[in-house]
């Protein structure tokens, strides 16, 4: 639940310019938060040197791989209907190769392997840089696994290839493994204990996309708030450097001072931030450099402080408000999000409520909202019994959906009539005559293409609007970045 999940993505498979020297097809197809669709990049830039283009169509593909999440039961549905899918074509064509990435699969390897049988490997998302070791075990025969969760890997030597990239936005992955043990979540045990990337290979990284004409990156982590370089090593024992490591240490603030000053043409973003970690030099930050996009999706996932307990999550509603406010006093213009979760285990009417009026006092830009589903394998499933029934928490989540809509269409009627820059991504979904981009507070703007081009930054005055949309014209290319 800690990570954004865009629902027009799921499944999306993935395809760059082929390398006329490789002679197999890579087929893959990614669920989950954006670090699944970052790590998909990765995968693919280490099967390119082992001999695979990236194919679209699943029946042409020597191997088929399936970037898997487990936040949600929905997703694991969807990943286990597929693979019967996936199945289908193995049986016309018994040379392809179908194997299971990322969280689902370090969760049910022994099913997918020995129960089921559905799968030739499976693979965590440490496991990586293997692959091409266990596809000469897939073609000798033998079943491949490889699930150990590492202590160092963060494939800071892996440049990611850009898959179905605009080319002017990428994700830049920046921590992996997550330290907080939110009761409700599985990414601790899928993904691993926390650990940083060298902040010199993001720099780099940041620097080859702003060469290839990439105008905004997206930090990402399960946390990036965490972020923490003492010379490598798991944060958690950041308590045994060296004095010289620890006064030399990078946080994330001292990161994002470092890319903005490093790229002042390009846009920065981060995601995802966790209350309790968040600092206010990090806010500072985002004030002090026009680069930094004003908007931070902050989790917070209930508004009583029974349930952020019963959740384990190291903050309190009293202290969530002070962060908000700080964020408010510091970078008035800043949009915030939410991540929500209705219906946890023993949630009363009156916890509900209080989610409720932690939203008024927000009015959160967007939001991300769900039903609790109990995930195997989490603290939650093993030690609270889900216990609100099914019409209750659809009830309540109908609740905060409407409330959020109705928050999202005041933050959007406050820009009518302002001028605000504009990054040009793409053609609007509803009209190939209007561009789409989004300004610095994430949401979407939609406005007449005239002479402009994507990859341009553009001033656009708003007109009118929807509740996740703005809709406006453009005036002028922006002067903050010629």
């Amino acid at each position: 639940m800690a990570k954004e999940i865009d629902e027009s993505k799921q499944g999306q498979s993935l395809v760059l310019q082929a390398d006329n020297n490789n002679s197999k097809k890579l087929y893959i197809e990614s669920y989950g938060c954006q670090m699944n669709f970052s790590d998909s990049e990765i995968v693919a830039s280490i099967l390119s040197k082992a001999g695979y283009n990236t194919t679209d169509t699943v029946d042409e593909a020597d191997l088929v791989l399936i970037n898997t999440c487990s936040v949600r039961e929905k997703a694991e549905q969807t990943i286990r209907k597929r693979l019967e899918q996936f199945n289908v074509y193995k049986r016309k064509k018994p040379a392809m190769k179908v194997g299971v990435l990322g969280c689902m699969a370090e969760r049910v390897k022994h099913a997918f392997l020995e129960e089921e049988k559905i799968v030739d490997m499976v693979v965590g998302p440490d496991a990586y840089k293997d692959l091409p070791n266990l596809l000469e075990e897939v073609e000798e025969g033998r079943e491949a696994v490889n699930v150990i969760l590492s202590k160092d890997e963060t494939y800071a030597d892996i440049a990611p290839i850009r898959l179905n990239s605009n080319g002017v936005t990428a994700f830049v992955s920046i921590t992996r493994g997550c330290d907080n043990m939110c009761t409700f979540c599985i990414v601790p045990f899928t993904r691993g204990r926390e650990r940083s990337r060298d902040p010199y290979s993001i720099l780099n990284e940041i620097a080859d996309l702003q060469a290839r004409g990439f105008k905004e990156v997206t930090l990402l982590g399960q946390n990036v708030d965490s972020y923490l370089w003492y010379g490598g090593g798991l944060k958690k024992d950041f308590s045994k450097a060296s004095e010289m490591q620890q006064a030399t240490a990078i946080n994330f603030a001292k990161l994002l001072d470092m890319v903005a000053i490093a790229q002042p043409e390009m846009r920065i973003r981060f995601s995802t931030s966790n209350p309790q970690d968040m600092t206010l030099d990090v806010i500072d930050t985002m004030a002090k450099h026009p680069n930094i996009c004003k908007y931070i999706h902050l989790p917070v996932q209930s508004g009583s402080n029974r349930i952020l307990k019963a959740m384990n999550r190291l903050h309190t509603r009293e202290e969530y408000f002070a962060l908000i406010d700080s964020i408010r006093e510091r970078i008035p213009e800043c949009a915030i999000s939410q991540d929500m979760i209705a219906g946890f285990p023993t949630e009363t009417e009156e916890d509900h409520q209080d989610t409720l009026s932690l939203m008024e006092y927000v009015k959160y830009d967007f939001g991300f909202m769900f039903a609790y589903s109990e995930r195997p394998g989490t603290l939650a499933a093993r030690k609270i019994e889900d216990d609100v029934p099914e019409e209750v928490k659809k009830r309540r989540l109908a609740e905060i959906i409407d409330l959020q809509q109705k928050h999202s269409l005041y933050r959007t009627q406050a820009q009518i009539g302002k001028t605000v820059e504009v990054l040009i991504e793409g053609n609007s979904k509803k009209s190939d005559k209007e561009w789409m981009g989004r300004n610095s507070q994430n949401t979407v703007v939609v406005f007449p293409k005239e002479d402009y081009k994507i990859g341009d930054f553009v001033m656009v005055k708003i007109t009118d609007c929807t509740s996740t949309t703005l809709i406006g014209k453009a005036v002028k290319i922006s002067n903050e970045r010629q």
